[in-house]
């Protein structure tokens, strides 16, 4: 039988033989505390895990099979009959033959502890000892967890039990009551299994209660929750995450005309966590780095708020109406993804969350649709591990662009009434994309089959090209917008677009005229703006309503070179910034040309959020995208800029802050790094600069780097910081010293064993590989192509993930890893397609820095 990697195929075939009326699932997880070596013996640290399937079979006598990934099976029974675990389990499956119309299947099981967040994720907390368990599932480890039919379109009711630790609290999707030792929770409405959900250690726990009374009179009671682990508990600020989500329920309720139908509403901060965060009925589940444990600015506010709403959209797109297959995993994340920006920005105090959501969610989107593994909004997933690939750019933050734009397509209040009907016809069902498109057509009137054909069934990124001719008068007598399509993607889309028009007045770039219109086709031309006068900038996707890459008319570009910072308006000059970055990236704007735009302008820019997004961008351009002869006067002059910057800001500002932190990126010259060592040890100072414990650890790292501080250095800082959080730079830290004995180190522990963690995993890659370490980590090219095939069948996906994105030798002599790529490409033909597409974005992603550091070339000499 084919192991863990589920097919399109056999998921279709099993839904047409099965359907499942119900789980119980009995946890026994006393044996996550007591001996705190991984495991007992010389297998894994185990827990007991005993499941009950009732199900039907539309075909009597067929055969299929259930899903378990565990060390150990201890029985299996089928309609009473006791089956041989040796003969029906093969490590992955649980094979069932000759099934009665009604079945009922009992499994016990040894399932094993994860370390690698997928599954029952099993973490000690260094400061107090404490041990905490969560669970993270999708696409598809609930089977490392229990036994059960793994695919999305075989929802169920689910009842858990929890035997824990004395002392220990469970949670999972339902209200759990404690009784002779075992937790036991109410049974849940019938979901998927990807979204069920397990909890259980001392955490810390605050609790609130939201309130509403409907129009009819009826009264809705949502019990909150919010918990962390207890070593946190100070930072925790519940009232700020207890405020948004009261806010983000309010708004769905008002829009959504369905009560949130699970019941409570908790929320767990957790460690060493994979993702943002997870929509789990009931018990959503986030990363434990949203609180904060240092001074941080509002963005990072935002961002928290944003991952809350997203989440919460999702208990209804999502949760109660979930996508049959993975194909149409967009029809919950890219509306969970439009809906907490929508929320954020209509419900919250973040009203400018559409600047973030342009300048930073749609600049994933642009690099993700511009790699040849690009693919529709509405995918072609044939297995799980295509699934796991798809969380991506497209699927998210270009789904939600494309939303952004029906809504200014069809109309606000056709989309709210189309997403009203959606969730009442198929609650507690299973959709596909007619479904969707059936509903928003009866509401808006528009052709959807060929709006969908034209935006979620092909792929890549058109660019609009301003074309202004002016009159004699000086004035416009025609302006046009140019549509651009790839080769590899020829489509051209309608776009409804907002044209803006800018001038300078006083010293302030203002837009004097709009046209709202529709572009379609190579050439449109905007009869609304004839006769107006003549342009300093044109702005062709202002208002951000459409999903493109916006370029600009030669006399735009150069007005934007001499006062890009002098645009009033925070969204114009965002969409501006984000132009010229995918200008920079597609070899059209030298590198040294943006990063001398961030140095003249980013000072002044006022957006935190767009503030932090261009020092990521400058940091980019200078590793990846300038000439190699100019890394060293560039990487100066951005020092220089920042230090600058830094001093001439606000004391006691989030800009300080942030100024603060990419001077330490960027820091390098021995005067930068004798500064970074007085303001750890007090010996300098900046007026208004708090160095927390974060900020020291952000300028320990260049300091490492650099070799300005040893691992009694290292050492000494962990001590005063001996946290998860402290422990994971350190390690990072650590992995980053300039020493080849200490990249062979930091290489075999990430790929030739699997005793680190998945967050140290990850804090090892990021100190591995350093842009000014080059020569040290060379060596190291020729083994990551002969390791990862072997790290892929070996490891868990997310850590194969990890390593083959993560190591990939992009910054060792780049033409010479681009021709290994292509032979390795060549070479395994065969290998897991999943990773393929990894190694193919990795080196498109390099020959795109090839290109620009070709452009950048010849911008001049160093």
């Amino acid at each position: 039988m084919p192991g863990e990697n589920l097919s399109r195929d056999e998921a279709q075939e099993r839904a047409a033989l099965l359907s499942v009326d119900g789980y119980d699932v009995s946890l026994d997880v006393r044996s996550a505390v007591g001996d705190t070596s991984e495991g007992r013996g010389d297998g894994p640290r185990t827990f007991r895990s005993v499941t009950t399937i009732r199900f039907r079979c539309t075909d009597p006598g067929a055969t299929s099979f259930a899903d378990l990934i565990a060390p150990s099976v201890t029985a299996v029974s089928l309609n009473g009959k006791d089956l041989d675990p040796r003969e029906v389990f093969d490590g992955s499956r649980i094979r069932l033959e000759d099934l009665a119309a009604e079945n009922e299947l009992v499994v016990d099981a040894q399932c094993a502890y994860s370390r690698t967040g997928e599954g029952l994720h099993r973490f000690v907390d260094p400061e107090d000892g404490e041990v905490y368990l969560y669970t993270q599932y999708e696409p598809a480890d609930s089977r490392r967890v229990f036994a059960n039919f793994e695919q999305p379109d075989l929802k169920a009711p689910f009842r858990f039990e929890v035997r824990a630790p004395e002392g220990w609290t469970a949670w999972s999707n339902g209200t759990g009551e404690l009784a002779d030792g075992v937790w036991r929770f109410a049974e849940t409405k019938p979901i998927s299994t990807y979204i069920t959900a397990i909890v259980a250690g001392r955490y810390h726990y605050v609790t609130d209660a939201y309130e509403r009374v409907f129009e009819d009179g009826t009264r809705l009671e949502i019990p909150l929750g919010a918990m962390c682990r207890r070593s946190l508990a100070r930072y925790f600020d519940t009232d700020d995450v207890f405020l948004v989500t009261k806010q983000g329920l309010d708004f769905f309720h008002d829009h959504f005309d369905y009560p949130y139908p699970f019941g409570k509403y908790d929320q767990a901060f957790v460690p060493e966590y994979n993702l943002g965060a997870m929509e789990n009925p009931g018990m959503v589940t986030f990363t434990e780095n949203y609180i904060f444990r240092g001074r941080v600015t509002q963005a990072s506010y935002e961002r928290r708020a944003n991952v809350i709403l997203h989440e919460m959209a999702h208990m209804w797109f999502g949760d109660l109406v979930t996508m049959v297959w993975w194909d149409d995993l967009w029809l919950k994340e890219s509306f969970a993804d439009f809906m907490g920006s929508f929320a954020l920005v209509e419900a919250t105090r973040f009203t400018n969350g559409w600047i973030t959501f342009a300048n930073g969610r749609k600049a994933w989107a642009y690099r993700a649709d511009q790699l040849s593994s690009t693919h529709p909004v509405t995918a072609d997933i044939r297995d799980l591990e295509d699934a796991k690939l798809n969380f991506d750019g497209i699927t998210y933050a270009k789904g939600a662009s494309v939303l952004k734009q029906l809504v200014a397509y069809a109309g606000r209040e056709a989309f709210l009434e189309g997403s009203r009907r959606y969730f009442k016809r198929n609650a507690y069902g299973n959709t596909r994309l007619g479904d969707l498109l059936t509903v928003l057509e009866e509401t808006s009137g528009r052709d959807m089959a060929a709006w969908s054909r034209a935006w979620l069934e092909t792929a890549g990124v058109n660019s609009l090209t301003p074309q202004v001719v002016l009159g004699d008068d000086g004035r416009i007598a025609e302006l046009a917008v140019v549509q651009e399509a790839p080769a590899s993607h020829p489509e051209l889309r309608p776009h409804r677009v907002v044209l803006g028009l800018y001038r300078n007045e006083a010293g302030t770039l203002v837009r004097y005229a709009k046209a709202e219109t529709d572009v379609s086709g190579e050439r449109t031309v905007v009869a609304e703006l004839s006769g107006a006068e003549a342009p300093d900038l044109v702005l062709v996707n202002d208002e951000d309503l459409t999903y493109c890459k916006i370029r600009f008319d030669e006399p735009s570009l150069a007005t934007l070179k001499s006062g890009l910072g002098d645009i009033a308006d925070p969204l114009a000059r965002a969409l501006c910034w984000s132009a010229l970055w995918n200008m920079t990236r597609d070899a059209l704007l030298p590198a040294r040309d943006f990063i001398d735009l961030v140095l003249r302008f980013a000072g002044r820019e006022s957006d935190i959020g767009v503030l932090q997004m261009l020092h990521a961008w400058a940091n980019t351009a200078l590793t990846h995208y300038v000439a190699p002869d100019w890394r060293k006067p560039g990487g100066r002059l951005l020092a220089e800029g920042a230090l600058r910057e830094l001093r001439r800001a606000e004391p006691g500002s989030q800009h300080q802050l942030t100024w603060a932190r990419f001077f330490a990126a960027v820091a390098s010259a021995p005067a930068d790094l004798q500064l970074l060592r007085g303001l750890l040890d007090s010996t300098a100072k900046i007026d208004g600069l708090e160095v927390d414990q974060e900020l020291r650890w952000a300028f320990l790292g260049p300091l490492s780097a650099h070799g300005a501080v040893d691992e009694t250095v290292l050492a000494a800082e962990l001590r005063r910081d001996d946290t998860a959080s402290g422990k994971r730079h350190q390690v990072r830290c650590l992995a980053s010293r300039p020493s080849a004995a200490v990249k062979a180190q930091s290489w075999a522990q990430v790929v030739e064993s699997d005793a680190l963690s998945n967050a140290l995993v990850e804090a090892t890659i990021a100190g591995f590989a350093q842009p000014t370490q080059r020569e040290l980590t060379a060596p190291y090219a020729e083994k990551y192509f002969a390791a990862i095939e072997r790290v892929w069948a070996d490891r868990s996906i997310q850590i194969g993930m990890d390593v083959v994105r993560g190591l990939y030798p992009s910054l060792q002599a780049p033409e010479e890893t681009l021709a290994s790529t292509e032979s390795w490409l060549t070479t395994h033909e065969t290998a897991a397609p999943a990773l393929r597409r990894l190694v193919l974005e990795a080196r498109d992603d390099l020959a795109r820095a090839l290109r620009a550091q070709g452009r950048d070339a010849m911008a001049g000499p160093a």
